[in-house]
Formats: structure tokens, sequence, C-alpha cells
């Protein structure tokens, strides 16, 4: 069985996720009624809630970058592994040349 026949394994557990997706929903829950409730003009609120939006999906693009940064590394030391592995079956150190 070769490194390639390997399948990853997730290294998160359901717990973890579950308390990832519970941290972000009451932060961003908690953070929407502060803007909500301050005693700021319309203006003030929309801006804040702009804000918030925008430093929501941005730091959703950013976990998705170093996620697919981190895949693509594993991603070539499996390979490079695959590659080693067939090197090291292939290789018969009493052959003549």
């Amino acid at each position: 069985m070769s490194v390639m026949d390997i399948p990853a394994q997730s290294k998160v557990t359901a717990a973890y996720y579950a308390q990832a997706v519970a941290s972000f929903a009451i932060s961003l829950v908690a953070l929407a009624v502060g803007i909500f409730f301050l005693p700021v003009g319309a203006w003030i609120r929309a801006f804040l809630t702009i804000g918030l939006l925008y430093v929501v999906t941005s730091a959703f693009t950013l976990a998705k970058t170093v996620r697919d940064a981190q895949d693509v590394g594993t991603v070539v030391r499996r390979v490079d592994q695959a590659r080693i592995d067939k090197l090291i079956s292939e290789h018969d150190p009493f052959k003549t040349h």
C-alpha cells in the first residue's frame, strides 16, 4: 500500500467543529445586536453593519486561502512520497548494469 492509497484523515472533531460554528454565530449575533442598539444615527449604524459584513467575508476568504495553500502542500508532499516509494520499490541493489 502506497501513500497515495491512504485517505487523508480529518483532524477536526465534530465537537471542535460545533464549537467553532457556535462561537462564530454567537459573536456575529452579539455584534449585530450591539450595532442595532447603539445610540447613534442610521448612517453610522449602516457603516458599522457594512464593516461587520466586510470583516466576516474577508475572514472567510482568508480561511479558504490558508486552507487551499495547506491542501496544495499536502498534495505535493503525498506525490513526492509516492515517487520516493516507487523509486525504492523499483531499486534492486544487486542488479548489475
